[in-house]
């Protein structure tokens, strides 16, 4: 079994921190410290990046796997862009673990389909799959600037995202792109009605990966769940609007 690297730190109730796909999980260290003021907060670093080691397959169902054996038997969970598909799944796998849920910039759905236009078309995230191979860095660069357009503080959000970006070592190729298969592949629209836990659902005003309409989409499919939009932000809201993102979650879980 593959050893998860997690950094846990405060006291109180467990609350999992979930990062998206190219990053590792220092991204949450704007929001930890205060976070752990109230509880016992687990920062994942997800399979094939920072100081956790690759899976195959590697799949949602792996993944969820792979946490609720490393996790404590009952957490909260919050899970951001790709993450938030991570915690979906496991949410719905491990339903009697996951008290309540929170999803940012996460979608379902992240490609359009025939039936589905709240995300973003598969040429946008194609792209970036074919790019990989070539032009490694500038790929994953390139999509920090897509997560961050929008926002109003967009310049500052891209800034941290690239400071943070290789701090805690390479993803290896094969990582990222079994990643974006995850991306350009899943569609958990279908599964969403047997998601019991109460969730709140984390959205940019302006997120241009993941669009607000898919978030409140989300919150409607889910049975207990409820939109909060942060004005003005766009895909990585506890980035650029640390101090909303944080209120929105402690009282969520307090609710």
């Amino acid at each position: 079994m593959t050893d998860l690297h997690i950094e846990a730190s405060g006291a109180g109730a467990d609350l999992v921190l979930l990062h998206g796909w190219g990053m590792h999980g220092g991204v949450w260290a704007g929001v930890v410290p205060a976070l752990a003021q109230r509880y016992r907060v687990h920062v994942v670093d997800l399979p094939g990046y920072g100081d956790s080691p690759a899976i195959a397959p590697y799949t949602l169902d792996t993944l969820a796997q792979q946490l609720a054996d490393a996790l404590p038997a009952h957490f909260h969970l919050c899970g951001w862009s790709l993450g938030g598909q991570v915690a979906l799944t496991l949410a719905a796998t491990y339903p009697s673990r996951v008290q309540r849920l929170v999803t940012v910039g996460c979608n379902p759905c992240f490609v359009n389909r025939a039936d589905w236009s709240l995300g973003v078309a598969l040429t946008v995230l194609q792209l970036f799959a074919d790019s990989l191979a070539h032009d490694y860095a500038g790929t994953l660069k390139r999509f920090l600037a897509l997560q961050a357009q929008g926002d109003a503080a967009a310049r500052a959000v891209l800034g941290q995202l690239r400071a943070l970006l290789f701090a805690r070592g390479q993803p290896t190729e094969a990582v990222l792109k079994d990643g974006l298969a995850i991306l350009l592949h899943t569609d958990l629209r279908a599964n969403l009605a047997g998601i019991t836990q109460a969730a709140l659902v984390i959205h940019g005003e302006h997120d241009t990966l993941a669009p607000l309409a898919a978030g409140q989409w989300l919150a409607d499919a889910l049975p207990h769940a409820r939109l909060h939009a942060v004005a003005g932000a766009s895909h990585a809201p506890f980035l650029s609007h640390s101090a909303d993102f944080t209120a929105a979650l402690t009282d969520f879980l307090h609710g």
